[in-house]
């Protein structure tokens, strides 16, 4: 039976004012609702006008809360941070909410400070620095205690998405793109320009200095200087004040009020607003130039889009990306504007193309779309039971308990957050120090407790708990790769084991032989990939760029991965290589061996040395980052003498890029053999024969659609949500996964 969702809502934004930042709690209110979520938004201000609480509270499921009418405060002024934390603390328990939405950088960093509201915080921020740059290490501390107290954080555009989990550590994996959102329009427009009539221009918005507002005003003037008719109709009512320009705001309120040519229409609800929009001809986006480098979209040309309605706007890469790099109507300065209306005026079809070629723009901006993605997010973060936990389940009269043994998690968590969301499932950690150094009254408790006991690593932990399990109990382990020349599995109670997960067939075949656990116990689960976080658009020069992610110790073997870079720049002096790793020296286990320094030291000689090579090979520094960083490269590199899965290969095809692989042992099992090539000469040469073929995006998209038939995060988690209950089949050690999609 699904479960209904409940949520709170809270912007740190004043509902009485038409802007951006109000239009969004509706719109998310809105796409919540429609989701099938109980969702009540809580007020920051008494309700000066309904314009835009009135349709929140039509809305089905949504409850607005006013606290100040319902008694929840004395005050008459806007909540402050800490005052709407505290009320949403006490909104959370008359009725626990599963996931609460927040916006505004102070009422974020209150909220994340709450130990009540975290990890079900869902984080939306746009006030924060919009270049690395910007960003100083107190700025970072807050973001990074945002992102650990965050389930999600929202962002609004994929150039911000990569700016945060850049700059802030702990973020990859919890930025999931939330771009703004229009509804469709649910009021007629109204009569739109008959030949002859001036050109309408329309602006919807707050008045700032940044936005152009005093200048467009003065476009009807100038427009009439070309000897064309024009008329600026403005709607909005938030005019701001200018610590540097006091005067500012009332030569602002004047134009407005007196400047022929100009309409203002004051506030209006937000479909009222979009149908006056309708009726314009063109719509008005031109910011100055310092607005140009802001990672925002503005959600009013959106819904400009929306309603067929081209834009003057600015060209910056974003909105390059949104409209093409082709779309005539980017403009600077009035002469741009006063250019792109002589042209519509000698070309008055041109209107209709454009606003064509604009509404299919936006499409994926529209409410239906965002509410598919978000229905997605919510299965995905609060999934259901497969029948089999839910009838175990039952059977007990609780949640299955559920112990994870391990000192480390790096490739575990996110399955163990999707089995912790599980409602049948009640996950705890039993975390040891080191490999066998743990808290041996915790691990009895422990062992006490579960139902369940999962060994992540076949290491020091799967002796104990094999040692420790009771009648009844299921103990789960998963084997890696270095335990199995490890003498520690001598002393394991094999008997006590019921599945042994290996990552690949290969290692799950090793494991029998070199073990004498019993075959028909040991399966294999591919490693997981979030092929959702890694679908992110490739940059110009994509198909240029090799990439090596992880290149110690030694046995990743960069050399070749140099070496493969060497044979194309002899051919194309494009080809660049990326590497993402910590360095082997910042590994005191590697760097202490003298062979693993000689082989780095022969490597950077020949980054140093080789003119074919040198200054074509950057390091970028380890990092959770990788989604991000993978969006320049076109192909990913496994050049390794060994491995037990490798996951770097199966990242980038999630990417869409094209995987190149060294036949390491095992290999064939996991990959496709089309991406397998004998040698560094082969692989440059079918790299190479791609590229200049035209054939890249064919083969990335080829690749993308494998790894989504292999080795999703969902089916990998919900394959390891059955394995807490029933046996997998052997079959599993045997067979290759999935190669065609």
């Amino acid at each position: 039976m699904t479960r209904t969702l409940r949520a709170i809502v809270y912007g740190d934004v004043n509902l009485n004012i038409l802007d951006g930042s109000a239009i969004w709690v509706q719109s998310m209110s809105e796409a919540l609702s429609r989701a099938g979520v109980d969702v009540r938004v809580l007020l920051k201000a008494p309700v000066e006008t309904g314009r835009l609480v009135d349709p929140l509270r039509a809305l089905p499921g949504v409850s607005v809360v006013d606290p100040f009418t319902s008694g929840m405060t004395s005050e008459r002024t806007p909540l402050s941070a800490d005052a709407a934390v505290s009320l949403i603390e006490r909104l959370d328990g008359e009725s626990p909410a599963d996931l609460i939405v927040v916006r505004g950088l102070r009422l974020v960093t209150v909220a994340a400070a709450s130990p009540r509201l975290r990890g079900r915080l869902w984080t939306y921020l746009t006030d924060i620095p919009q270049s690395p740059l910007d960003i100083d290490d107190e700025q970072r501390d807050r973001l990074a205690a945002i992102a650990s107290a965050s389930r999600w954080m929202l962002c609004q555009t994929e150039e911000l998405r990569s700016l945060i989990e850049a700059s802030i550590p702990g973020t990859g994996g919890r930025c999931v793109l939330w771009s703004p959102i229009v509804p469709a329009p649910a009021v007629a427009g109204l009569e739109s320009t008959t030949e002859g009539a001036p050109l309408r221009l329309v602006y919807t918005g707050k008045f700032a200095p940044l936005w152009n507002t005093l200048e467009m005003t003065r476009l009807p003037a100038l427009l009439a200087e070309q000897g064309i008719a024009a008329e600026v109709h403005m709607v909005g009512d938030k005019i701001h004040d200018v610590p540097g320009d006091p005067e500012w705001s009332s030569r602002m309120r004047g134009a407005l009020e007196s400047t022929p040519g100009v309409v203002w229409h004051g506030g209006m609800p937000r479909q009222q607003a979009m149908a006056l929009a309708a009726s314009g001809d063109l719509g008005l986006s031109w910011r100055a130039p310092e607005m140009d480098a802001s990672l925002e979209l503005s959600t009013k040309v959106l819904e400009f889009g929306v309603l067929g309605v081209p834009v003057l706007l600015n060209r910056t890469p974003m909105h390059e990306s949104l409209l093409g790099a082709d779309y005539p109507l980017f403009v600077a300065d009035e002469s741009d504007i006063a250019s792109a209306c002589a042209q519509i005026a000698r070309d008055p079809e041109l209107l209709a193309v454009l606003g064509r070629r604009i509404t299919e723009s936006v499409a994926p901006y529209r409410m239906e779309a965002a509410t598919e993605r978000l229905r997605a997010l919510l299965a995905r973060t609060f999934p259901e039971d497969p029948a089999c936990v839910a009838a175990a389940s039952q059977a007990v009269g609780r949640p299955l308990r559920v112990v994870v043994a391990s000192h480390d998690l790096k490739f575990f968590t996110r399955i163990q957050e999707h089995l912790a969301e599980l409602p049948g499932v009640e996950l705890r950690l039993d975390h040891w120090e080191a490999l066998s150094v743990h808290d041996s009254a915790a691990s009895e408790a422990m062992a006490a407790w579960a139902d369940v006991v999962i060994c992540e690593w076949a290491g020091p932990n799967l002796v104990w708990y094999s040692r420790h399990k009771r009648a009844g109990q299921r103990l789960i382990v998963r084997l890696h790769r270095f335990e199995l020349d490890a003498g520690w599995l001598a002393d394991v109670r094999t008997e006590a084991i019921d599945q042994v997960v290996c990552v690949s067939p290969f290692y799950a075949q090793l494991t029998a032989a070199r073990t004498e656990w019993p075959a028909d116990r040991i399966v294999v689960i591919p490693n997981w990939v979030d092929v959702e976080q890694f679908d992110r658009p490739k940059l110009t020069g994509a198909e240029f760029t090799l990439g090596m992610i992880g290149i110690s110790p030694h046995r990743k073997r960069p050399d070749l991965g140099v070496e493969i870079l060497a044979r194309l720049r002899r051919r194309d002096r494009r080809y660049r290589l990326a590497v993402k790793s910590k360095m082997p020296w910042d590994y005191w286990w590697i760097w202490r061996k003298p062979e693993e320094r000689a082989e780095a030291e022969r490597l950077f000689h020949r980054l140093h040395d080789d003119p074919v090579v040198a200054s074509a090979v950057t390091f970028d520094g380890f990092g959770s980052d990788v989604a991000a960083w993978l969006r320049r490269v076109g192909w990913v590199l496994s050049t390794s003498d060994d491995e037990s899965f490798h996951l770097a290969p199966a990242e980038g095809m999630a990417s869409g890029a094209v995987p190149v692989l060294l036949p390491w042992p095992g290999a064939d099992t996991i990959y496709d053999t089309r991406w397998i090539h004998t040698d560094p000469a082969t692989a440059a040469d079918a790299i190479h024969e791609i590229t200049v073929s035209g054939r890249w995006e064919e083969q990335r998209h080829l690749a993308r659609d494998q790894v989504r038939a292999s080795f999703p995060l969902d089916a990998v988690c919900d394959t390891w949500a059955r394995i807490l209950v029933e046996d997998l089949s052997p079959d599993t050690a045997q067979g290759t996964l999935a190669r065609d999609a």
